[in-house]
């Protein structure tokens, strides 16, 4: 078996990172450092003609787009529990990590990177600010699911086992710090990401992404 991630630090490639870790598989990490326009190169473009990470190559073959790598590793590692097994648990985690793929990840690219939607700084400015005020309210339905799970009983978002939803509610969070929101706004979430941000295979993917966890600016 021959795992290949292609990873930028602090991306959301930063959740199939945590599971590869925590499945304790042989795996190669290889970063991509976005800043210096590597994903836009030759090689790079062969592996993903996209020019987006995170890629994971098992034996040959590449898979893209961040759901789609992380149900191929709970599928690939079963005993990990990465994802409810069947029925409406599995549903329910799967909703939650498509509205954090499909909603709160794109409002932060608003925030992040407003020149993809205008070439106009006066636009560009706007859609920042609104992007902001907007993920504000998204982390607090991120709240929200950790509530709910602390509720349930459950130690992790999806139930018993450290999965997908826990490392990305983690990048989603720091990302929030990047747009300038104080994470103590929000207590329960943010306690929790402490909580995930101390599991042994996150803090070794936050140790060589050399991540740091809050980057709010009073």
């Amino acid at each position: 078996m021959s795992l290949t991630l292609y990873f930028a630090p602090g991306a959301c490639s930063f959740v199939p990172h945590c599971l590869l870790e925590a499945s304790g598989v042989a795996y190669e990490p290889t970063m991509v450092k976005l800043h210096k326009g590597e994903q836009y190169d030759a090689a790079y473009k062969a592996i993903n003609p996209r020019s987006q990470v995170p890629v994971l190559v098992d034996d040959g073959q590449a898979v893209t787009q961040i759901v789609a790598i992380c149900s191929y590793l709970d599928g690939k590692f079963p005993q990990m529990g990465f994802l409810p097994a069947s029925g409406m648990a599995r549903a329910k985690a799967l909703e939650a990590f498509a509205w954090m793929n499909n909603t709160v990840h794109p409002t932060f690219t608003h925030v992040f990177m407003p020149h993809k939607y205008s070439a106009s700084a006066d636009v560009q400015a706007d859609i920042k600010a609104h992007a902001v005020e907007t993920y504000r309210g998204l982390m607090g339905e991120l709240q929200t699911l950790v509530t709910d799970a602390q509720a349930r009983g459950d130690a992790w978002l999806a139930g018993e086992h450290f999965g997908p939803l826990d490392a990305y509610v983690l990048t989603l969070t720091r990302w929030g710090t990047i747009a300038g929101i104080n994470p103590e706004g929000y207590p329960a979430l943010w306690a929790f990401v402490q909580k995930v941000a101390a599991h042994p295979p996150v803090q070794c993917v936050i140790e060589r992404e050399r991540l740091q966890l809050n980057l709010f600016k009073a």
